[in-house]
C-alpha cells in the first residue's frame, strides 16, 4: 500500500494575481485543499518539494500529510496545473480525505517475471492495453502499483483483470472482464503465415500459366522462313 508523505505548506489568506505572482516569484506554488464537507483552505508550497513528489510518476495516486504550521491535513493530489509554455507547476488542487474515505485512482501497471513466460521467451511481444487502471479503494489502502506476473503465460493469450490479484477492500472502476495485455506473436511472424496460404493457391494457376505460354497453340502454324536475296545475274 502506498505510505503517505509529508509537504509542509504555509496558509494563505489572498488569492489576488499580485498574490500569487509575488508567491511564485518566491519559487513557492499556490495550492488549496478542498472537500470532507469542510471549507476550501488557500495554502502555498515549495515548488522544489512538490516538483520533486511530482516527477515521480504516481503523484495523483500518493497520499500526503499537508503540515500547516504543526497542523497536518491527509490528502491526496487532484489536479496540478502546468504554464503551458515553460510547462511549469503553476497550481495544485488536493483532496482533503475524512475518516474511511473511499476514492478513486489511476494507480499504474506493472509487470513481473517476463523471463518466465513461455510465449515471450518463444519471440512473442507484450502488448499493454492498459498502462493504468482507475480503481476504487480506501483512502487508506491505496496500491503504489498493480502486478501482473507474466510467468506461465503463452503466445496468443490475453490477460484480463479478473486474473490480476487485487489488495483486498480494491475494486476497478470497470464493471466487465477487460484486457490489461496479450502476448502476441511478432508482426513478421504473423504477416508470413497470413500470406502462406494465399501464396500456395496462386503457385498451380502461375504454373498453368508458364506451361501456356510456353506451347504454341494447336493449329498454329510455324513462322515463314525468310527470303533469301536473289543473287546476281
Amino acid at each position: 500500500m502506498a505510505e503517505s508523505t509529508t509537504l509542509k505548506a504555509e496558509a494563505r489568506t489572498k488569492s489576488s494575481k499580485g498574490v500569487v505572482r509575488s508567491l511564485r516569484l518566491e519559487g513557492r506554488v499556490p495550492a488549496v485543499i478542498y472537500g470532507d464537507k469542510k471549507t476550501p483552505e488557500l495554502i502555498s508550497v515549495s515548488y522544489k518539494d512538490v516538483n520533486a513528489l511530482y516527477q515521480t510518476g504516481t503523484f495523483t495516486s500518493h497520499l500526503l500529510d499537508i503540515d500547516i504550521d504543526g497542523r497536518k491535513e491527509r490528502v491526496i493530489p487532484r489536479d496540478v496545473q502546468r504554464e503551458p509554455v515553460r510547462d511549469f507547476i503553476i497550481h495544485v488542487d488536493f483532496l482533503r480525505l475524512g475518516k474511511n474515505a473511499k476514492i478513486t485512482v489511476d494507480v499504474p501497471v506493472h509487470f513481473v517475471n517476463h523471463e518466465a513466460s513461455p510465449g515471450l521467451k518463444a519471440g512473442g511481444v507484450l502488448n499493454i492495453v492498459r498502462h493504468e487502471i482507475e480503481l476504487a479503494c480506501p483512502a487508506e489502502s491505496i496500491p503504489e502499483a498493480i502486478e501482473v506476473d507474466l510467468a506461465g503465460v503463452e503466445m496468443g493469450t490475453s490477460i484480463h483483470i479478473s486474473s490480476v490479484k487485487l489488495p483486498e477492500g480494491v475494486k476497478p472502476t470497470i464493471d466487465r472482464d477487460f484486457t490489461v495485455a496479450t502476448v502476441a506473436a511478432p508482426a513478421a511472424v504473423v504477416s508470413a503465415e497470413a500470406s502462406a496460404p494465399a501464396a500456395a493457391a496462386a503457385a498451380p494457376a502461375a504454373a498453368a500459366g508458364a506451361k501456356g505460354a510456353a506451347a504454341p497453340a494447336a493449329g498454329a502454324k510455324a513462322p515463314a522462313a525468310a527470303a533469301k536475296p536473289a543473287g546476281k545475274k
